[in-house]
């Protein structure tokens, strides 16, 4: 660009447009959530305006405000965990009896063939509900009675990443928004300066991130979670030192200029929308975005609850306290992937390693959140992709014994955002293979999560390819038990 296209640009870009033509060009520049918000705050645009620029909304009284998904990837055993099987250790080392065999599905993995190996863990009754726990989970296990165990979760999928994608966007191929767009989509977010959508990974060991997981799928591009370091916070959100307020404003708002006047000859483009309502978040976060993530400011009290000063428990610790503090400054929508639940050999140590990273935590959030009335407007969901096998896996010499992949049957719970806990829904059979009562899909689990944040997954729809699409693709059952 000459000299005299930049003083041209220039004079372009300082010329003041009217309110009208600013919301004029509203769905080119101003199509993030985020910036209504702005606009509203401002007086620029009235509630009734606001309402039609964000695609959808409540459709229902609203249990919860906000969502935590705890995900364990890798798959935690559920007879190892949540769903306590006797008959495991009665029948040690013997075929899997016929009466169960015929009725586990014919899939991959099955381990229908191998002996039936019993837990290496205990299990005990807690809280008033009497809920059984495994002794992998004492501290959750205290938090019982504001919990929902859903033992009848089931599928078909028996491999990794399929299955994760199955578990948080319904489609094993990866081709769908996850969950967490399908929800900032529906309902924004309520924080100004922050992502609606935030992403944590924790110990990468084992399968590896599936990125559909927090991928905005056909989604515009904006809705897609923003993946952040739980000890650094949001990337590239530190002001460079070469720059002041002032200089970034400038800079970012003639990015915006050339931007829009991009988007004005080209036409609607998602990924380059999202951009700029990138730069504005950004721009935003510069102030915000820090504070949130600075973990020295919180009290011995709050460090030791979490587990912040032992290293077996300080990664996960300081994601699940940051995910409470988000959730205070408005953030929709967290998922805290914690991987490396995959036990095919040495079961015992695996499962050991991965509860001690990751139950204290877990309690602490969830007694942080009530202490603080927040666990009742936030719904708090923990699961896998799938579970484990009833059946042994070990290594070629046989000593390391673990267990094989089992989608037939698994579990799950919820707690917060007006679940009724105490309870358990579901049950599988006698070695937990496959559900016997209330089988439980995980579009029925999608379904219940946006049920919970006052979405119907019927209403909340996006046009993609001529067609009306869901969250849940071909529809789930709302599981109406789980609320109170």
């Amino acid at each position: 660009m000459n000299d005299d296209q930049n003083i041209n640009a220039t004079r372009m870009f300082n010329h003041q447009v009217t309110r009208r033509e600013m919301l004029g060009q509203g769905t080119l520049g101003f199509a993030s959530v985020a910036l209504t918000t702005m606009l509203v705050d401002d007086g620029l645009l009235s509630a009734t305006e606001s309402a039609s620029v964000l695609p959808n909304g409540p459709h229902l009284p609203a249990r919860a405000k906000n969502i935590i998904f705890l995900f364990m990837s890798g798959a935690p055993g559920q007879a190892d965990t949540w769903d306590p099987k006797p008959l495991l250790t009665k029948l040690e080392g013997q075929p899997v009896p016929e009466s169960i065999a015929v009725n586990v599905p014919k899939i991959p993995r099955s381990g229908v063939d191998s002996a039936l190996m019993a837990s290496p863990f205990k299990f005990k009754k807690y809280g008033e509900s009497g809920i059984e726990v495994s002794d992998l989970l004492p501290e959750t296990a205290r938090m019982v009675d504001d919990i929902c165990v859903v033992r009848s979760m089931n599928h078909r999928i028996p491999v990794h990443g399929p299955g994760e994608c199955v578990a948080l966007t319904g489609s094993a191929i990866g081709d769908r928004p996850s969950m967490g767009a399908w929800m900032t989509y529906g309902l924004g977010s309520d924080s100004r300066n922050l992502p609606g959508f935030v992403v944590m990974l924790s110990n990468s060991s084992g399968p590896a991130p599936q990125r559909p997981g927090w991928g905005p799928g056909f989604l515009p591009s904006r809705y897609q979670g923003t993946l952040v370091d739980g000890k650094v916070g949001v990337p590239y959100t530190k002001m460079p030192k070469s720059y002041n307020r002032d200089k970034r404003t400038h800079q970012l708002d003639f990015i915006k200029w050339m931007n829009d006047k991009n988007l004005a000859k080209i036409g609607q483009d998602s990924e380059l929308e999202a951009r700029i309502a990138s730069y504005e978040l950004g721009y935003r976060m510069q102030s915000s975005a820090p504070e949130a993530f600075n973990l020295s400011t919180e009290s011995k009290a709050t460090r030791k609850l979490y587990g912040l000063d032992d290293k077996a428990t300080a990664e996960f610790g300081g994601q699940c306290l940051i995910a409470r503090r988000l959730i205070e400054k408005g953030v929709r929508c967290i998922q805290l992937r914690n991987g490396g639940w995959d036990a095919h050999g040495s079961l015992e140590s695996n499962h050991l390693a991965r509860s001690r990273a990751t139950d204290r935590p877990i309690a602490a959030l969830l007694e942080d959140l009530k202490q603080r009335g927040l666990l009742e407007e936030t719904l708090v969901v923990w699961g896998g992709e799938f579970g484990r096998t009833p059946t042994c896996e070990a290594n070629q010499k046989g000593k390391k014994r673990g267990r094989d992949h089992s989608p037939a049957g698994y579990t799950m719970w919820l707690a917060g955002g007006g679940v009724k806990g105490g309870q358990v829904i579901g049950s599988t059979d006698e070695l937990g293979y496959v559900p016997v009562e209330r089988p439980v899909s995980p579009s029925d689990m999608h379904a219940t999560m946006l049920h919970a944040l006052g979405l119907d997954q019927y209403k909340l729809t996006y046009k993609h390819n001529n067609r009306d699409e869901i969250p849940t693709n071909f529809g789930g059952e709302v599981i109406k038990e789980v609320f109170a």
